[in-house]
């Protein structure tokens, strides 16, 4: 079963970079053909899909966040990463990430626990 866990710090100051990692096991990171996707979740914007790295390393982003949201990836560790600059304080929300499949549409179908970031002085 594909396991999917979020890391990095739990408090970010304002105008400096949010950066996390999603540590996969129990599947590759380059299998045809999943993406695998960060989304937020905050009482201001519910849950907001941010972007997503392909199996094949293209990356994709929310509009509202492409200027400052940048995914990456390190397949010899199977982990993808989150890092979004310049964060305010209504950054702070429930950050997950997920694996997504595209089947006449896109569903998430399996999902880290969460980790909470808080941008705060």
């Amino acid at each position: 079963q594909v396991q999917l866990q979020e890391s990095g710090p739990g408090l970010v100051k304002p105008s400096q970079t949010l950066s996390l990692t999603c540590t996969v096991s129990g599947g590759s990171i380059t299998t045809n053909y999943y993406y695998w996707s960060w989304i937020r979740q905050s009482p201001g914007k519910g849950l907001e899909w941010m972007g997503a790295i392909t199996y094949d390393g293209n990356v994709y982003y929310s509009p509202a966040l492409e200027s400052r949201a940048s995914v990456s990836r390190d397949t010899s560790k199977n982990q993808f990463t989150l890092q979004m600059t310049s964060v305010i304080p209504e950054d702070t929300a429930v950050y997950y990430c997920a694996r997504t499949v595209r089947n006449r549409g896109y569903r998430y179908d399996y999902w880290g626990q969460g980790t909470k970031v808080t941008v705060s002085s």
